[in-house]
């Protein structure tokens, strides 16, 4: 009996060294940078950094331009009050001026010819 239980036992034994075996080798294969999937997790490994440059990047950039527009906005606001108060003035004027031609008939210019100092005077004979 001890002799069925000791081979079992080895048996056993070799079992789970040919499954630790076997485990060694798929996980060699597994990690391996080349071919497996360690080179698939190294190279998504360097995208992940690649990408995490490009999102501060744009991140910056998209901080600039929200600050430039906050800035445009103050002044637009700040210009539409001016025109806002200019075009209320201009309420305040009066309604027209009296048309040109009104002005021009009361005052008529007059043309007066005179002569040249040059030309001789004829005389009475």
């Amino acid at each position: 009996m001890d002799l069925i239980a000791d081979s079992l036992l080895l048996a056993a034994t070799l079992g789970a060294a040919l499954y630790c075996y076997v485990l060694a080798a798929r996980l060699r294969r597994f990690t391996t940078l080349e071919t497996g999937m360690g080179g698939a997790i190294a190279v998504l490994s360097a995208q992940v950094d690649e990408m995490t440059r490009a999102l501060e990047k744009a991140q910056g950039i998209a901080g600039h331009s929200e600050r430039r527009l906050a800035e445009l906005t103050e002044r637009a606001e700040a210009l539409s009050s001016r025109l806002e108060l200019m075009v209320a003035s201009l309420h305040d004027l009066p309604d027209e001026a009296p048309p040109p031609a009104a002005a021009d008939e009361a005052r008529r210019l007059r043309f007066i010819r005179r002569r040249s100092p040059r030309e001789p005077l004829e005389a009475a004979e």
